[in-house]
């Protein structure tokens, strides 16, 4: 495999015409741009110069000089400007992985341009995102459930309520009535009528919602399976249907009269969120930065 190194040498022996020159371009010795140009011109089997009195490429080096510069020259400008950067900015970089709808819900509830970091977000599923901070890809993810993993810490930030949502104008005196009188058979009879909206056909969050108030799996055959909450709301609330989700997601659309929320269910279904991180590959005062970033999350807590 060539080194990098080569090509970088290749170009400052091509602009200067002198391995002296480029050696103190480069800050290197003169014998180890000669080398880095022999090394470079047996790896790709041509002559790259003349050796005269001054360097003089061959119709192969300018034929190869041609196709390396732009590339060489990109790459480096991506080198600085990574260096501008990380010297002037100053502002740790943060790799933190969330569940799409969460983090929506915790940008827009405050002004995320306020926190004095580098933000990088990556959306996905918990056990991906885990995964990827398994190896390294991530400093943090915001988990919806625990993993046994070693060396990761779990530290509770938010504990969500599950709620059955419909449209504000839906009529639900009938239900209301059954659920007023106890009569739970006939409650989830009412519900397996309705058109369902599911985030996965697995239904996770509704299995465990019916699993907590009626003791069985659900018998629902979702009409529409959507893996975008937010989708998810704004459809039934320019329409009809239910779905269940974190009471903190519909907290907006409940106060502007889109939303209103069905039913909380006789025993309220409860899910904790944690900062996840390795402990083994954070410091202190970055563990420390990580918890000051989840700050932002106090706006969306359930009052």
């Amino acid at each position: 495999m060539v080194n990098l190194e080569w090509y970088r040498t290749f170009k400052a022996v091509y602009q200067t015409g002198s391995l002296t020159a480029a050696s103190k371009i480069l800050f290197i010795s003169q014998p180890n741009v000669s080398q880095h140009l022999s090394a470079l011109e047996a790896h790709v089997g041509k002559q790259l110069f003349e050796r005269k009195p001054r360097l003089v490429p061959t119709d192969y080096g300018k034929l190869f000089y041609t196709q390396v510069v732009e590339p060489l020259e990109k790459l480096e400008e991506v080198e600085t400007d990574f260096k501008a950067i990380c010297c002037l900015s100053q502002l740790p970089v943060f790799r933190m992985g969330a569940v799409k709808e969460f983090f929506h819900a915790a940008a827009a509830a405050s002004s995320i341009t306020a926190i004095p970091v580098n933000l990088m977000v990556s959306f996905g599923l918990t056990k991906d995102l885990i995964s990827k901070l398994m190896k390294g890809e991530l400093d943090f993810v915001i988990a919806t459930q625990k993993t046994e993993m070693k060396n990761l810490v779990y530290e509770p930030i938010l504990e969500e309520e599950f709620v059955i949502v419909g449209n504000s104008s839906m009529d639900t005196s009938a239900f209301d009535e059954l659920v007023k009188e106890e009569d739970w058979e006939n409650v989830e009879e009412w519900l397996l009528h309705q058109a369902w909206f599911a985030y996965s056909s697995e239904l996770p969050i509704i299995r465990r919602f019916w699993l907590e108030n009626f003791r069985k799996r659900p018998a629902i055959k979702p009409r529409f399976t959507i893996p975008d909450m937010q989708v998810i709301l704004a459809a039934i609330s320019g329409g009809q249907g239910l779905t269940i989700t974190a009471d903190y997601l519909v907290k907006e659309l409940i106060m502007e009269n889109k939303l209103k929320v069905i039913w909380k269910g006789q025993s309220v279904t409860r899910n904790t969120l944690f900062l996840v991180y390795d402990q083994t590959k954070l410091t202190t005062e970055q563990i420390k930065d990580g918890r000051a970033l989840l700050q932002l999350n106090a706006a969306i807590l359930p009052t």
